[in-house]
């Protein structure tokens, strides 16, 4: 029975707030079909298919819609992980891997909270509900949800030692890559990527994440690029492709669970910057309108005793 396993990432092209990337997992059965959705089609669906209370479970941008955007999120995330009550705090515990938690707690605006901040208690137990049924009747079993989250000052610090950007995403990737292997038993991983910024070449990145193993190159192109780790514990085998949200489940989840906790983490952001600025609108931290809430609080920042490297990303 091999793992799936799927990541992207949210945040990439923000100003403010953090980077988050995220993997999930599925265990399925040696025959089970390619398309997860059709699998557990009796628990979850994606947006255009979403009539009658399935989870959904999609591209974080067809999910995160309109003002119940951050309730879906939660939603899938928090169904797949059968937390129906918790806190920001143990969320990131169940989670978060690598230096995330170190670097959230040297945030100014980061604070514990209760979970979730939007959906129902009583929507998220039936959801839950319906999909352990449906993973159970199918034998499918889903992993732990891994996530990184990179904010602004450690976001500047990776930049200073990347030069690019790409590296900051990159380390984040590789941490994520490396975690996957540590996936219950010696099953073979399948892990499916969103293309990272549309480059056709991935070996490299894939060197440092497997250091232990042969990078052996299957296919390499636009429309997708397939590689097969040797040399390890486990048989890996990795793709990475456009839309991948669209065609993997796993990658779908994956940038939910990234998503929701950007956006859980701006929530944050924005209450903190609120209290000492009243009457500022909150902001998603994007081009543009970054600009116009960081003109608005960079006084309020420098009274703060807060540096702006600790606030505004340097790309």
């Amino acid at each position: 029975m091999p793992w799936r396993v799927g990541l992207d990432e949210a945040g990439y092209g923000p100003n403010l707030g953090p980077l988050v990337l995220a993997s999930t997992s599925c265990h399925v059965p040696d025959d089970a079909p390619a398309c997860i959705w059709t699998i557990l089609e009796k628990a979850v669906c994606k947006r255009t298919k979403r009539k009658d209370g399935r989870l959904l479970i999609d591209d974080s941008k067809k999910v995160n819609q309109g003002t119940d955007g951050l309730a879906r999120l939660e939603q899938g995330v928090l169904s797949v992980l059968n937390l129906q009550s918790t806190t920001l705090r143990h969320y990131l515990e169940t989670v978060a891997i690598g230096q995330t938690i170190a670097d959230l707690n040297s945030e100014h605006w980061h604070a514990d909270l209760a979970l979730p901040v939007e959906i129902d208690h009583s929507a998220l137990l039936a959801t839950t509900g319906r999909l352990i049924e449906a993973t159970t009747t199918a034998d499918v079993r889903f992993g732990p949800i891994h996530t990184v989250a990179i904010p602004t000052p450690r976001f500047n610090l990776l930049l200073d030692e990347w030069r690019l950007k790409s590296g900051v995403l990159a380390t984040g990737v590789i941490a994520l890559l490396q975690a996957a292997l540590k996936l219950p038993g010696d099953d073979a991983v399948h892990i499916a990527v969103d293309k990272l910024g549309g480059r056709n070449y991935y070996a490299p990145l894939l060197n440092e994440a497997f250091a232990g193993g042969w990078v052996r190159v299957l296919r390499e192109s636009a429309e997708m690029c397939q590689y097969v780790i040797e040399g390890l514990s486990r048989p890996v085998f990795i793709q990475f492709e456009p839309r991948a949200d669209g065609s993997h489940l796993n990658v779908a989840l994956a940038s939910m669970a990234a998503k929701y906790l950007r956006e859980v983490l701006m929530l944050q952001f924005n209450r903190y910057w609120e209290k000492r600025v009243p009457g500022i609108k909150p902001t998603a931290g994007y081009p543009v309108d970054a600009a116009r809430f960081f003109a608005e609080i960079r006084t309020t920042i420098a009274a703060d005793g807060t540096h702006e490297r600790a606030v505004w990303r340097a790309k």
